[in-house]
């Protein structure tokens, strides 16, 4: 049964190799000489031709030396299986040596150049030979014209590494840098006007014509693309079309297929892992290629690549260089870029937290921006420079923004939530209101936590830094520690008293509690994070000890209140107006201490204050 099978593929192996003969000997006939019979039979990959030793000789120094070493067979018989781009290619080879006129185009000029310079096509040969003819036609009609090259470097890609070897790909890469940079030269200067007083500048509102190339490119093979836009970044092309391009190409390449996951089949499941190597290296690629300037490509498209990245297991640097780019512009994405998926096994959390964990560890330690360094130049600090305060202020919103879409997942760990809520410097939020909703979805959706974990999460919230609202939902939340509640309920009162007393003091004493959150929550920009730190810690060495003060202050004031009052029941003397106009004086408790005993509260009430407001 095998051999009968074996046989007839076998027999049906020769008909396939008769029809491809017979096939190239029909198209030969229409231009070989039909009377004088074939003495030379040329195999190639994808058939076989019946020719005349004479005009191959004449122009071939390859077969002239293989029908030399065959002179004493009568019909010489050569395979050239290696010959590059197969029967198609030798077939205009073969009509050149005929004399057949045909016409070279940007379709198979790279295919000439090749089988020519395999067949020893040269001037050594015979003049004006196909070598020369086709190298011609590539310097004096390809290289002056993008969209030609491209086509070429299309042909050039089952053309190497020959198509290499001989230039070919080098030299249309190099006319398609050059002229990309001509025509956005050529554009700029068309975009340029004078304004109403006579001053020349750029149109910016006027449409680049200059790029009408990218959608050119997105037509190359990936390794091809990847060489044409280093050689665009070396001659100048400006960093956002080298962005357009890579965006272009990207949106082409990684949604071609319908789905990466399609494993209804055997033939189906390896197609979808091939197709995932090729779009891994893709992806790979053009994190390469991505232009070192910020907002070159939109951060959207930054956070599409990371989740390509994420999901088809691209290598760690990609990745790294991805999540490092988008952490210098934090400040201008969105939630929605924030929440990548978890692709990884079923007990996971549904976003991947790590990943953005680290975004934003490369933005606390980004470098400051141009406009921020001019200011920042004149303070001098060894310590890192750091994310202006405007982009601490957005992306802490968006962090907060961010925990409370995630605090309601079951898998989230406590230590995950707290190291995303904790990667942020002090100073970064003005106000705690996202934070502490953050906190209460996480303690709502797992109510399992013990009391030292909730206790641990509750001292993220600098319950002073909440608004009234949250503050007076704080004090009723029952799923917050007692001692938060405490500290809620103590920062409350504080400021009901601080409303109370500025009735009673001069405009220009504003109470020291109020000031402190002022100056600490809107550090200027322009101060290094040293100056700023040493700033926070010196302004809450001082709070705490005016929180002290004003403890035993107001202590002194509810004792001479219950005075004041039995004072006005008995008498309403002089007496009694001259000491009420000595105790109105020591109301004034949001100054410097100077009276007398105040500047050494009690190491008990010390302590206490110190507790209450250790997370300032």
């Amino acid at each position: 049964m095998d051999k009968n099978n074996h046989l007839h593929h076998h027999q049906h192996h020769q008909q396939q190799q008769l029809s491809l003969a017979k096939c190239s000997r029909q198209r030969c006939n229409e231009w070989i000489f039909r009377d004088v019979p074939s003495d030379i039979t040329i195999e190639v990959s994808g058939g076989m031709f019946a020719l005349h030793k004479f005009p191959l000789v004449s122009r071939s120094g390859r077969i002239r030396k293989l029908v030399a070493e065959r002179r004493d067979s009568e019909n010489s018989r050569i395979e050239l299986l290696s010959l590059p781009g197969g029967a198609e290619s030798f077939e205009l080879a073969a009509k050149f040596c005929y004399g057949v006129n045909f016409e070279i185009t940007s379709a198979n000029v790279a295919q000439l150049c090749c089988v020519s310079d395999y067949l020893e096509m040269t001037e050594e040969f015979s003049k004006d030979n196909l070598g020369s003819r086709a190298e011609e036609y590539l310097e004096s009609v390809v290289c002056k014209n993008l969209e030609m090259c491209v086509e070429v470097l299309q042909q050039c890609e089952n053309l190497l590494p020959l198509a290499d070897e001989l230039k070919i790909v080098g030299r249309c890469i190099d006319a398609i840098a050059s002229k990309a940079c001509v025509e956005q030269i050529a554009s700029s200067f068309s975009r340029l006007e004078y304004s109403s007083s006579g001053r020349l500048h750029m149109n910016r509102q006027a449409k680049c014509d200059g790029d009408w190339w990218i959608e050119d490119l997105s037509a190359l093979r990936i390794d091809l693309y990847q060489k044409v836009i280093t050689a665009m970044k070396c001659r100048g092309v400006r960093p956002e079309s080298i962005g357009a391009s890579l965006v272009n190409y990207a949106q082409k390449e990684l949604t071609k297929k319908s789905s990466l996951w399609n494993p209804s089949g055997q033939q189906k499941v390896e197609l979808v892992a091939g197709s995932s190597v090729h779009e891994r290296l893709v992806v790979e690629t053009i994190v390469s290629l991505l232009p070192v300037e910020k907002l070159a490509v939109p951060i959207s498209f930054l956070f599409g690549i990371l989740r390509s990245a994420v999901m088809l297991d691209c290598s760690v640097a990609s990745r790294l260089d991805l999540e490092r780019r988008i952490g210098s512009q934090l400040d201008i994405a969105t939630l929605d870029d924030l929440l990548i998926p978890s692709f990884r096994h079923a007990g996971d959390t549904l976003f991947d937290v790590d990943t953005v964990h680290r975004i934003l560890v490369n933005f606390s330690q980004q470098d400051d921006s141009e406009e921020d360094m001019d200011d920042a130049s004149v303070f001098e600090s060894e310590s890192p420079p750091s994310p202006s305060q405007t982009a601490l202020f957005k992306v802490s919103k968006l962090v907060d923004n961010y925990l409370a879409e995630i605090a309601p997942d079951a898998n989230l760990k406590l230590s995950k939530f707290m190291v995303i809520a904790e990667t942020l410097p002090a100073h970064a939020r003005t106000v705690h209101d996202g934070l502490y909703r953050a906190i209460d979805i996480y303690l709502k959706a797992h109510q399992g936590l013990s009391d030292p974990d909730k206790k641990k999460l509750s001292k993220l919230i600098d319950f002073q830094k909440l608004s009234q609202e949250a503050g007076a939902h704080a004090a009723q939340n029952e799923r917050l520690p007692l001692q938060s509640i405490v500290q809620v309920l103590y920062f409350e009162q504080l400021r009901l008293r601080n409303a109370l007393c500025t009735s009673y003091a001069d405009e220009d004493q504003k109470p020291v509690h109020q000031s402190w959150r002022i100056s600490s929550g809107a550090l200027s920009a322009a101060m290094s994070p040293r100056d700023n730190y040493a700033s926070l810690r010196r302004e809450n060495r001082e709070l705490k000890l005016e929180l002290a003060r004003l403890r035993m202050r107001l202590n002194d004031l509810e004792k001479e209140h219950v005075h004041m009052k039995r004072d006005m029941e008995k008498s309403h003397s002089l007496n009694f107006m001259s000491s009420f106009s000595r105790k109105i004086g020591k109301l004034n408790f949001f100054g410097h201490s100077s009276s007398r005993g105040s500047s050494s509260p009690s190491k008990h009430s010390q302590r206490t204050d110190s507790k209450v407001i250790e997370r300032t």
